[in-house]
């Protein structure tokens, strides 16, 4: 690991935090402190990360997975899209004993699309996997990630929050190419549904 030794306590322990929370260590967190520098990355994670878990229980955590993943392939961040992609298809298939209709790995190649064709899509993604009222969400999602409309409500405005944190991420992501690791949520310590739904995939 590169850096200064505050770099590298600073990479730690956010890297203990968030192995507690997702029961692994997400390869973003040490370019994250690069980028930024100890100081600046500490005070990031400070703003935004209990945000962030609040909105994961007010949005609940598919529609707040959704709208990362939809912000993340706007971004083009193949890296965070896999991440959130997967962490959606696990608790897809907790939650409704079934797969959701496109892999993480195929959700994740999806970063270059033109916005007409992803939403697309997306659209057709949501209504295989009988979430049809996520589609209205999901418009309003990328209508904010794109900056075609401006935060409404509380929970537009927790979007909006997410385009700001995600799209950190994303850039972090891109610049250094990044591979995919494991699914960005607790569900992702679930070892029994892990290996069920690869079974499944399989």
């Amino acid at each position: 690991m590169a850096g200064s030794a505050l770099d590298r306590v600073v990479v730690r322990s956010v890297e203990i935090a968030v192995r507690a929370l997702w029961g692994f260590t997400p390869r973003v967190m040490e370019d994250v402190v690069a980028d930024l520098g100890p100081w600046r990355a500490i005070g990031w994670m400070a703003a935004h990360m209990p945000r962030y878990q609040r909105t994961l229980q007010v949005l609940g955590p598919l529609r707040a997975h959704l709208a990362c993943l939809a912000i993340s392939l706007v971004n083009g961040c193949r890296y965070c899209a896999f991440g959130q992609a997967y962490a959606l298809d696990l608790l897809h298939l907790r939650d409704r004993d079934a797969l959701f209709p496109v892999d993480a790995q195929t959700l994740s190649t999806w970063i270059d699309l033109p916005p007409d064709e992803l939403r697309a899509r997306l659209h057709v993604v949501l209504e295989e996997a009988g979430l049809h009222a996520e589609v209205v969400w999901l418009d309003t999602v990328l209508d904010l990630a794109t900056g075609a409309q401006a935060p409404i409500d509380g929970d537009e405005a927790r979007v909006a929050h997410l385009v700001v944190m995600i799209g950190r991420l994303n850039r972090v992501g891109i610049a250094h190419e990044i591979a995919p690791d494991e699914a960005h949520d607790p569900v992702n310590k679930d070892a029994a549904l892990r290996a069920r739904h690869a079974e499944l995939r399989a």
